[in-house]
């Protein structure tokens, strides 16, 4: 596909969520769209759980090509995701934009890491297809 769309997973710490979404949509739709993710704040490393189960699940070291980073640091964006935070983030123009209502799963159980990211893993793919399928009119 020329011309991709750029999808940006937001969340306000960039550390988790939206952390997990961007390696999944490079892992599996890099031919269909480019993924970045940011937040209103910024943390020191990513979550290390969610790293660790990342690693385990998928063989992606989030760690060595990903950095928590602001919505300033953003080129233009076509589509906005936020994961459920409830960020508005007048400054983040883009032509879509919807939320994935997705729970912080930071300081809980591998079990409630494994259903947010198999959940983020579904709606990753889901996008990617509607991406294919001309759903969103971005240009």
């Amino acid at each position: 596909m020329d011309n991709k769309p750029k999808v940006a997973f937001v969340c306000v710490h960039n550390s988790c969520r939206s952390q997990i979404a961007e390696a999944l949509a490079k892992f599996y739709n890099e031919d269909v769209f480019e993924a970045y993710s940011a937040g209103t704040e910024t943390k020191p490393q990513l979550n290390q759980d969610a790293v660790r189960l990342m690693k385990n699940l998928y063989g992606i070291d989030m760690e060595e090509t990903q950095k928590s980073k602001l919505i300033t640091e953003l080129p233009e964006i076509d589509i906005v995701i936020t994961m459920g935070c409830n960020v508005e983030c007048p400054s983040l123009p883009c032509t879509y934009r919807e939320d994935w209502g997705l729970d912080d799963p930071s300081g809980q159980s591998d079990e409630v890491f494994l259903e947010i990211i198999n959940t983020i893993d579904t709606k990753v793919n889901e996008l990617s297809q509607r991406i294919l399928d001309n759903e969103f009119d971005l240009k």
